[in-house]
Formats: structure tokens, C-alpha cells, sequence
């Protein structure tokens, strides 16, 4: 087996501190040497340890993903021009039996050395703060559900059926109601009657019927007024989360443009898509990978000639929803039914839920390639479905292109006329 990495370094990280391992393998012979050497993770002394990776020449470091503890080794090592592999716990494991903090980094670095540990993908920094702000973002709107379910079944349990007549717990209508069921008010039917919309005006007799009869304690008036001033926060935090957004995506705004070509995918969706993969597709060498990488890839487990389950893994615990959020979007969108007749035909065979799983596939291997070519959404395929006049002008366009481009590959002169 080669050496790939003659001069690397192991380090296993902890909270306070960390140790490395230095492997340092002659030209002349297969059999290493190793400095070892303990760092507390405080930024002065990640300084020192950087200082002592450039003392002994050593511009390649491999860590496993431990946590957050490795980012701040990461931010130090980065800056300091050293290249820097994560690696997933899991392929780099040891032996139980014989483990410990200076056995682990000197079993990493040995790994390392001799290529054997796939590095995870770590963006760039601006692509690393953008997926901190919408990661606290995706937690906040699934914290704002949370609480709205709570809201709503606080009525519940006061014996408010509201919730079965109207479609919005959180309408105006609806909002006027509860706001006046809470208050301290004595209830009055025909005022109840006044706060509906027009739209609900037709279905004042079931709303009534749906409210009679409520018991809302003072206690219970409390706990839901909390609910909904938590509520009315996290929409604030919420504004001033994509107001950062906003500002850190100017950059990347024409990336941004590039991806709502997609059916299915819109501001939010792309955003979230770029802060997960970038911008630079030269990260995965294919589609297939990166299709992998997020999760969407069935899975490959055989043994003894049987094949066991294909699900696909619990990775792109992010990346994953955004996708299948904007698959949903793109079987429904009329305007582009090529998703919708790729939907159906999957779901016949394989069922609703991989053929949802198959089009966040496909939508991602279009990220993939359109980013890489820095083209408009254009499936080679398009001209199959039945697909508006603009669409499969473009399409026509796009088949020209790329026959002109063969032709003249292959040494032939094509005319503008021709």
C-alpha cells in the first residue's frame, strides 16, 4: 500500500484539549515516526499548535467530526493556510479494547497517511455562516408550529371547536375570535358575529354552534395569552433572521435566480439549498455523490446473495426536507408538468412516497448540473412532455447547442446558415 500523505498529522479532539500525532515517513523507507503532543483548545495555545505543525512542515491534518469541538480547530487551522480532512467517526473508529486519547490520534493519523479516510465536505466561511442563520432558521419555524399546535389545542381543551370550522386558526376572523373569547369580556353571540370576515360570514351558524358552550378559566386565559405573545416573538425573531439572510446572500444572488428556474423551487428553497452545498460543485465529483451525500440514494446492503433494506440513509437532515418540500411543489406546479408526469409515472410503479423521494433527486442532480455549467433549468428530456410553446422553444434552442457543439468537436465547420 502507498503512503499518500508522507508527513500528516492525527488529532483526536476533545472539549478542553486535543491531541496530535505527527507521522513523519521517510522517502527511503516505509517505517514512520511519530511526535505527539497535547493542546488545550484555547485559542492561544490552537496558535502554538499551528506553529508546530509549520516547525515540522506539516500541512495536513485529519480530525474526526467530534461534536462542534473541532470547529474552533478548524477556524484556527484554516486561517493558517493548513489543510484541514473532517472525518466521520464512523471511518475512523478503533478497535474497543484499545482506545485512548493518545492511541486515537496516532490510529487517525495512520488512516490518513495512507489515504484511507473520506474527508467530509466543509464549505467555505461564508457558506458556513449562511447554513448557521438558516439551520436557526428552519428551528425557529419548527418551534412556531410547536407553539401554534399548542395554541390551538389549548381551545381544545376548553371546548372551542373552532378549529373545525374554519381552515386558519391564525385568520383575521379566527384571530378576532379567540382574542375575544380570552378577553374579559361577557360573550355576546351577535358581536361574535360582527368580528367575522366577509368570507365567513356564511358560516357564522356553525361557528357559533362550535364556541357554545365554552369554559375558559382565567389560569387557562393566561397560558394561552403566553402561547401567543411566544408566538408573535418568534415571528420577530424570525424577520430578523432572514433580514441577515438577506444581507448575506447578495453575493450569491444570481445563483439564486439560476435555481428558482426550477419548478417547485423558490427564494427560500434555493437559499437553503446554496447554504448546504455551495456554490462550488468541484466538491463532489459527481452528481451521484452528491445525491449520496444528501441522503437521497438508496441504500446498498447485500449479503450472502440477498438483498437486505434500500432505504435511504438519515443524512442531508437539512438539505432533505428542503428538497422534498420543493418535490411537493414541483408534482403540483401547472404551469411546468414535467415533474408531474415524472411523479406519476414513479408512483404507479413504486408507490407516492419514493416517487417523492425520486423527483428531490432529480431536482437535486438539475442543482448539480446547473451550477456546474451555470445554465437555466433544461432537461435533455423535455421535449417529451407536453410542455408550454416558451418551454420547448427553449428546449429546441438548447438540442441545437449542443448538436453545433459535437459537430464542431469532431472537426467539422457549422455555418450559422446551415
Amino acid at each position: 500500500m502507498n503512503v499518500v500523505y508522507p508527513n500528516c498529522c492525527g488529532v483526536d479532539v476533545h472539549k478542553s484539549f486535543l491531541v496530535a500525532t505527527i507521522i513523519q515517513t521517510p522517502q527511503d523507507s516505509l517505517q514512520p515516526s511519530y511526535q505527539k503532543k497535547r493542546f488545550s483548545t484555547f485559542n492561544s495555545s490552537l496558535n502554538h499548535f499551528a506553529d508546530w505543525l509549520h516547525e515540522n512542515d506539516c500541512r495536513d491534518v485529519c480530525m474526526e467530526s467530534t461534536g462542534k469541538y473541532w470547529v474552533p480547530v478548524f477556524n484556527i487551522l484554516e486561517k493558517r493556510g493548513i489543510r484541514v480532512v473532517i472525518a466521520n467517526p464512523k471511518w475512523v473508529k478503533a478497535v474497543k479494547g484499545n482506545k485512548d486519547d493518545t492511541k486515537d490520534s496516532k490510529w487517525i493519523g495512520d488512516l490518513f497517511r495512507m489515504g484511507l479516510v473520506k474527508g467530509s465536505f466543509i464549505p467555505e466561511k461564508d457558506i458556513r455562516i449562511l447554513r448557521e442563520l438558516t439551520r436557526y432558521r428552519y428551528k425557529l419555524t419548527s418551534m412556531r408550529s410547536s407553539e401554534k399546535n399548542r395554541f390551538q389545542n389549548a381551545f381544545t381543551v376548553c371546548n372551542v371547536a373552532l378549529d373545525s370550522v374554519v381552515s386558519d386558526m391564525f385568520g383575521k376572523s379566527a384571530t378576532a375570535i379567540t382574542d375575544y373569547l380570552t378577553s374579559d369580556e361577557k360573550f355576546d353571540a351577535q358581536h361574535c358575529i360582527s368580528l367575522l370576515h366577509r368570507s365567513l360570514k356564511k358560516k357564522a351558524d356553525e361557528i357559533l354552534e362550535a364556541i357554545e358552550g365554552y369554559e375558559i378559566t382565567p389560569e387557562q386565559k393566561v397560558r394561552i395569552g403566553i402561547v401567543r405573545d411566544h408566538l408573535y416573538f418568534i415571528d420577530t425573531l424570525i424577520k430578523r433572521v432572514d433580514a441577515c439572510i438577506n444581507h448575506l446572500v447578495e453575493k450569491y444572488e444570481g445563483y439564486i435566480v439560476l435555481l428558482r428556474t426550477i419548478p417547485g423551487v423558490d427564494r427560500s428553497t434555493a437559499i437553503s439549498i446554496l447554504s448546504e452545498i455551495g456554490v462550488d460543485m468541484t466538491q463532489f465529483s459527481s452528481s451521484k455523490r452528491l445525491c449520496c451525500w444528501a441522503g437521497l440514494t438508496p441504500g446498498n446492503n447485500e449479503s450472502a446473495g440477498k438483498k437486505k433494506s434500500v432505504r435511504i440513509s438519515r443524512a442531508g437532515v437539512y438539505l432533505k426536507p428542503a428538497l422534498v418540500q420543493a418535490a411537493h411543489a414541483a408534482v403540483k406546479d401547472k404551469d411546468s408538468p414535467y415533474y408531474a408526469v415524472k411523479y406519476e409515472n414513479i408512483s404507479k410503479r413504486r408507490g407516492k412516497k419514493r416517487a417523492i423521494i425520486a423527483i428531490a433527486r432529480m431536482i437535486l442532480t438539475a442543482v448539480f448540473t446547473m451550477l456546474t455549467n451555470l445554465e437555466e433549468w433544461n432537461p435533455v428530456d423535455l421535449f417529451k412532455i407536453d410542455m408550454p410553446v416558451h418551454l420547448k422553444e427553449k428546449q429546441l434552442a438548447k438540442a441545437v447547442k449542443h448538436a453545433v457543439r459535437f459537430l464542431e468537436s469532431q472537426g467539422m465547420t457549422v455555418s450559422d446558415s446551415a
